[in-house]
C-alpha cells in the first residue's frame, strides 16, 4: 500500500523524518524516498529500491548527503516517489498513496486537453504521482488542484507536498479511506499515517484530518485550505491487518480492536462448534497473533506458539517475484516447536485468507510435525472482491481469491451471482464453500469472522467504513 511521513520544523529535521518514515516500513516493500528543503540548498531528493533491503539500510548514508528544516518521506508499494515537479504552481516535491482505477482515461484526457506528455517506463506505464501532479496543475492553486484531482480520480489518493519554501500541504483522500494525522512539538509539526510514529519522536496529537480535508502547515501553525467532506469510508482492513498494533485510527487502537475481534470469534465458535476440543490457540504469525490472543483469553484455551517465524535473515521486505520461491521462503521461516505440535489439536487465527497458498504450506508443515488436527479461523469475512481502492488483497484478478475460485469449482460461473449467500455460513452455499476450502487446504474446520462481528470489534458506525473487499459495496 505505502505511506508517508512529513516534518516542518525550526531546526534540522532529517533525523525525525528518517525514523518517522522507517516506522511505516510495514506498509510497503517496493521503494522508498526522502525529500528535504533547506534555505541554502533548496529542494533535495533521494529514492531507493527497498525490495531486498530495509529502508534504514538503503538510506543509512543520507545524513551525509542531505539537510533541511522541512522534509517528507514515503514508503511505496508501487511507483518510485516522491517526484519533484516544476509547474505554474512552482517547484515542489510530492508523494501520493492510494490507487487510480481510471488512469488510462485520465492520461488520454490530459494529453488531449493540454497537448502535454508523460514519461513512461518499460511497457508504457506511467508514474501515477506524475499523473496526480498533472491534475493538480490544471488549477491555479494547490487547494483547487487537489480537489480537482480527488474528484477526477476513481480510486484513492492521499497527498503530501513539500513546497520550495519549506511549507507542507497535506490532503487526506476524498472519503478518508486512509488516515492522515498531525502531531506538534515545540519546533513544528509532523504529518503521519501511523500515530505512534510521531509520538515516539516526541510529538503530541494535534489534529486528524477529515475525509478530503486539505491543510497547509508551517512552523507558525496549520491553515485549513479545504474543509472535510461529509462522507467517510475508512478502510476496515487497516484494523484487521495492515495497521501497526500500536497505532490509533479515528481514536480506535489497532491491537485492542484485534483482541476484541478474537473474542467475538471465540463466541461464534461456542455457537457453531460446541464441544470443540483444543489443546492450544495460536496466531498465524505475526498479524494473526493478537486476534488469537483475544480468542484464547475468551475461550480459556491456552495460547501457544507451535512454530516461530525466523526473521533475522528473512525479513518481510525480501519477497522474490516467483510464487514458488515465495512459498519456499515462507516455509523456511517456519521453525517448529515439536512439544507444542505433536499429537495436539491446534486452532490458528489468521488475519485473512486471500489466496490460501501459504496457509496450505503451513498446514502441511504442521501435520508433518505430528499435529493431530488443525482448525483455521479468519479474523475477517470471506474476501470476495479484490480491493480496487488500495490493492490490499494483492490479487491481480478476482479469480485468484480462494473464495471465488472455490465457488466456480462448486457451481461454475452461476455461483458468482450468489456471493452474499456464500459469505453467510448459515446458508447451504456458505457451508459448501467452507467445506470445499477445508478439503482443499486440509483444515479440520474453517470459519470466518462475520462482517457484523468485524464492525463490532472496530466500534465505528458501519456507514463510515469501507467494506468493499467483503461485500462489494462501493461509495
Amino acid at each position: 500500500m505505502g505511506a508517508f511521513f512529513g516534518i516542518v520544523s525550526s531546526k534540522d529535521c532529517l533525523s525525525d523524518v528518517f525514523f518517522g518514515t522507517d516506522y511505516h516500513s510495514h506498509l510497503g516493500t517496493y521503494s522508498a524516498g526522502l525529500a528535504m528543503y533547506d534555505k541554502e540548498v533548496g529542494l533535495q531528493r533521494k529514492i531507493h529500491n527497498i525490495q531486498n533491503a530495509p529502508f534504514r539500510t538503503k538510506f543509512e548514508h543520507v545524513f551525509e548527503q542531505m539537510k533541511g528544516t522541512s522534509a517528507i518521506g514515503c514508503i511505496s508499494d508501487c511507483d518510485p516517489q516522491p517526484l519533484m515537479i516544476r509547474s505554474k504552481l512552482g517547484t515542489y516535491v510530492m508523494t501520493v498513496v492510494g490507487n487510480i482505477n481510471n488512469e488510462n482515461e485520465l492520461v488520454e484526457k490530459f494529453l488531449s486537453l493540454a497537448g502535454g506528455h508523460f514519461s513512461v517506463s518499460t511497457g508504457g506505464g506511467i508514474n501515477a504521482i506524475e499523473l496526480v501532479a498533472s491534475l493538480i496543475n490544471q488549477k491555479d492553486n494547490f487547494a483547487d488542484g487537489i480537489r480537482f484531482a480527488h474528484d477526477a480520480i476513481d480510486g484513492t489518493a492521499s497527498i503530501l507536498i513539500l513546497k520550495d519554501d519549506g511549507t507542507l500541504i497535506a490532503a487526506r483522500d476524498k472519503v478518508g479511506r486512509l488516515p492522515v494525522q498531525i502531531g506538534k512539538d515545540e519546533n513544528g509539526y509532523a504529518v503521519t499515517f501511523e500515530s505512534f510514529a510521531f509520538k515516539k519522536l516526541g510529538y503530541v496529537e494535534e489534529k486528524e484530518l477529515g475525509p478530503g480535508e486539505i491543510v497547509e502547515i508551517t512552523t507558525e501553525g496549520i491553515v485549513q485550505l479545504a474543509p472535510p467532506r461529509d462522507k467517510m469510508k475508512m478502510c476496515a482492513f487497516l484494523w484487521s491487518y495492515y495497521g501497526y498494533p500500536t497505532t490509533n485510527y479515528e481514536g480506535i487502537n489497532v491491537e485492542a480492536m484485534r483482541y476484541r475481534n478474537g473474542e467475538i470469534l471465540s463466541d461464534m465458535d461456542d455457537e457453531n462448534f460446541p464441544g470443540l476440543k483444543l489443546d492450544y490457540v495460536s496466531g498465524v504469525p505475526d498479524s494473526g497473533t493478537p486476534h488469537a490472543i483475544g480468542y484464547a483469553n475468551k475461550s480459556r484455551v491456552p495460547f501457544a506458539r507451535p512454530y516461530i517465524k525466523y526473521t533475522p535473515t528473512w525479513a518481510r521486505s525480501f519477497m522474490p517475484n516467483s510464487q514458488v520461491d515465495r512459498n519456499k521462503i515462507a516455509k523456511m521461516k517456519q521453525i517448529p516447536v515439536h512439544e507444542l505440535i505433536e499429537g495436539k489439536d491446534l486452532l490458528f487465527v489468521d488475519d485473512s485468507i486471500v489466496r490460501g497458498t501459504q496457509l496450505r504450506e503451513t498446514v502441511e508443515f504442521l501435520y508433518e510435525h505430528g499435529a493431530k488436527s488443525v482448525h483455521m479461523r479468519s479474523a475477517c469475512p470471506p474476501i470476495m472482491y479484490g480491493c480496487k481502492y488500495l490493492n490490499f488483497s494483492r490479487a491481480t484478478s478476482d479469480m485468484e481469491l480462494i473464495t471465488r475460485k472455490t465457488i466456480v469449482e462448486l457451481e461454475g460461473e452461476e455461483g458468482l451471482n450468489h456471493l452474499e449467500e456464500y459469505s453467510d455460513r448459515n446458508t447451504e452455499r456458505g457451508k459448501a464453500m467452507r467445506k470445499a476450502i477445508c478439503d482443499k487446504l486440509n483444515f479440520s474446520t474453517l470459519e470466518f469472522q462475520s462482517l457484523d462481528g468485524l464492525i463490532e470489534a472496530i466500534g465505528i458506525d458501519k456507514c463510515k467504513l469501507c467494506t468493499y473487499c467483503w461485500n462489494g459495496k462501493e461509495e
